[in-house]
């Protein structure tokens, strides 16, 4: 039977961002016996940009209107030794992780959902727009009622453990009904603009970020279609498949005139390798995932269709997926995929865009296929 919630204590992950703000809001209009705890993930002394000062004083105001007890907790050790040196390390070998995802498992719902257990938590709480499912003892996690600000992509490596510790009390709500609330609450945080990008970046240069921790090590650019050498790269790990921008050889007295794109990258040779115009090069028929995490279970079938997102901002796309024998799985596009990226996440749904589904898990790309009959 489910505690009344006067009986259960709830600890929220405050950001200090209007999400959470109505988080803890909405739980406390509820019953239950709330608590606001704010993470500090990044050190200013590392490099990048670190808002934790600005961003606690809100956590202090909305919880101090709330009439809430709230505590901050450092876990930039934690972060730098879970996330950033397997961002590092993800980059150096040529991929292009993502930290988010992994912030996630292996800090929200890690070192922070063990503090929470320690001063009582029955449940743990995040702004994240997702929704958990309870049905015959397992856990699903679903898609948002806001499909356009659903996050189901960075929570899809959570165990069975972690999502029964979580609640995403926002997930059938939409955004502007979000800032209504909170100006209707008068929070400081009504206004405050969506956090964007990798949190310890910022609005900095992300190349010059990168610098600090991988020194560069200029190579050849190389046209991929006639091998010539078109121009000189700053280090292969600075670039990211499909990439337009901040190449510098827009005025190559051999191109046809049109953009040139990242289409491959080389670490072992140091080559980055490009092409004009976005032809065949940067289209692939399929992928190879790794270290999957299934949600709620692996199924039971080896071979089946469902979508999916092989990055944030991209609607779920159709494939077949294979299971293999040592855990991984072979997507097949029905469409060929532009960019489809090593290091990024592959995440699974059991519907297309714009419907309600459910996530069933997801995992890293390891390598892509471009040969169609393969």
């Amino acid at each position: 039977m489910e505690k009344n919630p006067k009986d259960m204590t709830v600890v929220v992950g405050m950001s200090g961002g209007v999400d959470s703000s109505v988080v803890a809001l909405l739980l406390k209009q509820q019953g239950y016996n709330v608590i606001g705890l704010f993470m500090n993930n990044w050190q200013e002394e590392h490099g990048g940009v670190c808002t934790a000062v600005d961003d606690y004083a809100d956590v202090k105001r909305v919880a101090g209107k709330l009439g809430i007890p709230y505590y901050s907790i450092d876990f930039s050790k934690e972060y730098m030794d879970r996330v950033f040196q397997y961002f590092l390390k993800e980059y150096a070998e040529g991929r292009t992780p993502n930290p988010d995802v992994l912030c996630n498992r292996e800090i929200k719902f890690g070192p922070f959902l063990e503090f929470a257990k320690s001063i009582g938590a029955d449940k743990v709480a995040t702004g994240h727009y997702a929704n958990v499912e309870e049905k015959d003892g397992k856990f699903y996690l679903k898609k948002a009622v806001d499909q356009n600000k659903d996050q189901t992509y960075f929570l899809h490596q959570l165990s069975q453990e972690q999502l029964g510790m979580a609640m995403f009390p926002i997930g059938n709500l939409e955004k502007p009904e979000i800032r209504n609330i909170a100006h209707e609450n008068d929070f400081v945080t009504a206004d405050k603009k969506d956090s964007t990008g990798i949190c310890f970046i910022g609005e900095r240069n992300f190349k010059n970020f990168l610098k600090e921790f991988l020194p560069a090590k200029q190579g050849d650019i190389v046209d991929k279609r006639t091998g010539k050498i078109v121009g000189k790269h700053e280090g292969v790990m600075y670039y990211t498949l499909g990439q337009r921008r901040g190449l510098g050889i827009g005025g190559y007295k051999d191109g046809n005139g049109e953009s040139w794109f990242v289409v491959d990258k080389d670490v072992k040779k140091n080559i980055l390798y490009v092409t004009q115009g976005e032809g065949k090069e940067l289209f692939s028929h399929g992928c190879v995932v790794k270290n999957m995490n299934w949600i709620p279970e692996k199924p039971s079938v080896t071979s089946f269709d469902c979508y999916a997102k092989l990055r944030y901002r991209q609607p779920e796309q159709k494939v077949h997926v294979t299971i293999c024998d040592d855990g991984s799985i072979k997507l097949q596009f029905y469409e060929p995929q532009r960019a489809v990226t090593p290091g990024q996440f592959a995440v699974l749904y059991s519907t297309g865009p714009l419907e309600d589904g459910y996530c069933l898990g997801g995992g890293v790309i390891d390598t892509v296929i471009f040969d169609p009959n393969k």
